[in-house]
């Protein structure tokens, strides 16, 4: 195998897929948290917990001035919003108190020291997101989502909230179909923000502008700085001096820009991205370290880098470190704060001098020990594909107490993304090592269309989705079968969301794979376009095709409509609560299938949403998965695996 992988007699010969493995998905499940927003007050630092053990609840946990860390918010309360469905920014803090939206109600508290949170207003259905304190007019200021109207799209807009009892709000902002990222002057006298407008999605086209405020608190003219019908808007920053940062990828890159003197001008010209597509508001890739100096994180070919930019100069200094994932970057005095991670550590909340270059880790997610030895280390590919060249990152089986008998190859697993124009991370990911380390190879695919390789990259999936990431996905795996890497008669393909519509489509277009997982994924366009909410309303039209214009292709490309075309065993699992893909439309795609003799089993989950967050509903989706391969492949699996119904798996295998 390209990987080099050295076996030694010590080790015991067992087939792959069928070793045993210290990542077992309870393990995984009780011992790993997710970090989220990250806030500064002051010397505290703030920042979201999500805990697969408390049923995906999103607990706000402060760091002191003193290193002492403890939880913020009480058992009961969940800091998350449900602007544009994703959330982001569900809290802030300002002298010590913190401010949140509470999931189940999506209303705004207020927690004071040693008190209970209090709610600060009553406005059902309505949620507020991407939240900043106003100091000059002493009030929040947030990206504001009515859903009070069931028969009318919601209504967005950017608002002030009132700290008094009565919690009132005040329209800073409206129009636009959608807005993000409120962020105030430090002088209190201008707001900057980013607004767009359906059928653009924020990395398609959104745009810039700035206000100032007038005495009474509300906003004057908006002056636009930039944005446009092809141009994406990421992330402005003010600095001390009053310049206006921001992220463009007019050049093709999302590279960080300027608004000074009533110019913009580009701060460093790089192929490489500076941001992250706007799934989820409050994201923070760059902090202002001075007048003259940025604190960024940028991705090249799918690794993430640390920096600092000369301004004046346009250089870029690289700071080494060991992190290849790096998210919610910010900066309080000589001292920078962030998401970190790496091929052989999980996420952690990070610290770094910015004087010394030196990091300190606040708190690490998994409780799990982890061993080098079994960590399988990610490759990146490139490969030809179509017209063109799509990425992935490999990773090749790994366990030190494992060999396999001889001239045999892994399995492999392709893993599809959702987004669709999101990414594979390289972050040690306990979930992709549980494969890895029981004998599996993963292709963790890049597919035409994902964020971290330009603009151009992105766009290659418009008209295209359901046909280019197939087809990524297929010639990635030959291309690692013609490496001599995996076995051709084993490979599988699995993904979540528009990672499951891929599998889907894979499913009724191509007869390399054996068996597919597939995880809340889209089974019908057309009722996609109907039924989902705001944010992802108009998304089709452009990966797609106008609709109904182009409802020929809708169909042609949905797989509840063809059934008949599906070449291997599927597995599906559904959160009944799901509103982006409604569960109605797994239960028509696995009925059709029973009735068509194809094996196929599905796991449905009450109270899960879109997205896995509980506990068990994790554990349980690993093991369902892998009991589902080791079936449809016929290989033993060590250890106490629930079994999982299958249907129609002896009519065939």
């Amino acid at each position: 195998m390209s990987s080099g992988t050295n076996f030694t007699d010590q080790q015991i010969t067992a087939p792959y897929g069928s070793w045993a493995t210290p990542f077992f998905s309870r393990a995984i499940v009780k011992d790993t948290i997710g970090y989220g927003t990250i806030v500064i007050d002051g010397g505290d630092i703030y920042w979201i917990e999500t805990r697969p053990a408390e049923e995906g609840r999103h607990v706000i946990v402060c760091r002191k001035r003193d290193g002492t860390v403890s939880d913020v918010l009480p058992p009961g309360y969940n800091a998350r919003t449900r602007v544009h469905e994703y959330g982001g920014g569900a809290f802030t803090v300002n002298a010590g108190i913190v401010y949140f939206t509470q999931f189940d109600d999506q209303q705004l508290y207020i927690l004071i020291p040693g008190q209970q949170p209090q709610c600060l207003n009553t406005r059902p259905g309505m949620r507020f997101g991407d939240l900043i304190f106003d100091n000059r007019f002493q009030r929040l200021v947030a990206v504001c989502q009515d859903h009070r109207k069931d028969d009318e799209e919601a209504i967005n807009m950017i608002v002030s909230v009132s700290l008094d009892k009565t919690g009132d709000y005040r329209i800073l902002a409206a129009g636009a179909d959608f807005y993000s990222s409120p962020k105030i002057s430090p002088d209190g006298k201008r707001l900057a923000w980013i607004s767009w407008k359906h059928p653009s999605m924020p990395w398609d086209s959104s745009n810039l502008y700035i206000a100032e405020f007038a005495d009474s608190g509300k906003l004057g003219k908006p002056l636009h700085i930039a944005g446009g019908e092809f141009e994406s808007i990421v992330q402005p920053e003010w600095a001390p001096d009053g310049t206006l940062y921001f992220i463009s990828d007019k050049t093709d890159w999302w590279n960080i820009y300027r608004f000074k003197n009533n110019q913009v001008d580009q701060v460093l010209d790089k192929q490489a991205e500076f941001a992250r597509p706007s799934w989820h508001l409050g994201n923070s890739s760059y902090a202002v370290m001075s007048h003259d100096e940025l604190l960024c994180s940028y991705n090249v070919k799918g690794f993430w880098h640390l920096g600092v930019i000369d301004v004046d100069g346009k250089k870029l200094e690289e700071i080494k470190s060991e992190f290849t994932d790096i998210w919610w970057l910010k900066i309080s005095g000589t001292k920078a704060v962030f998401r970190g991670a790496s091929p052989q550590k999980t996420q952690a909340v990070m610290m770094m001098d910015l004087t010394s270059k030196s990091f300190h880790t606040v708190v690490t997610s998994a409780r799990l020990p982890v061993e080098p030895s079994m960590v399988s280390m990610p490759e990146a590919i490139e490969f030809p594909s179509g017209d063109g060249r799509a990425h992935g990152l490999f990773y090749p089986p790994k366990n030190k107490n494992y060999r396999p008998p001889a001239n045999e190859k892994p399995p492999l697993i392709v893993k599809v993304h959702g987004g669709p124009t999101s990414s594979a991370s390289t972050m040690l990911n306990l979930e992709l090592q549980f494969w890895t380390s029981r004998g599996f190879a993963v292709l963790d695919l890049n597919y035409r269309g994902s964020s971290g390789y330009g603009r151009k990259y992105r766009e290659q999936l418009n008209g295209n989705w359901g046909i280019v990431d197939v087809e990524d996905c297929v010639n990635g795996a030959k291309f690692l079968v013609e490496r001599g890497d995996v076995d051709e008669q084993r490979i599988v393909i699995a993904g979540g969301s528009a990672g499951g519509y891929t599998v889907l489509g894979a499913a009724t277009t191509s007869k390399l794979f054996k068996a597919g997982a597939c995880y809340y994924g889209i089974c019908d366009l057309e009722a996609m376009m109907r039924d989902t909410h705001k944010f992802e309303s108009c998304m089709l039209e452009k990966l797609v095709g106008p609709y109904p214009r182009c409802r020929g292709l809708y169909k042609a490309r949905s797989a509840i409509h063809h059934p008949d075309k599906v070449s291997f065993p599927l597995i599906f699992f559904q959160g009944l609560e799901d509103k982006i893909v409604p569960p109605n439309q797994t239960v028509m795609m696995m009925e059709s299938l029973k009735k068509r003799g194809i094996p196929v089993a599905c796991l449905m989950f009450p109270g899960e949403q879109h997205g896995f967050r509980g506990g068990e509903t994790i554990r349980r989706s690993l093991d369902g998965e892998l009991f589902f391969y080791a079936k449809v492949m016929g290989f033993k699996i060590p250890g106490d695996v629930a079994p999982v119904e299958i249907t129609n798996l002896s009519m065939r295998y």
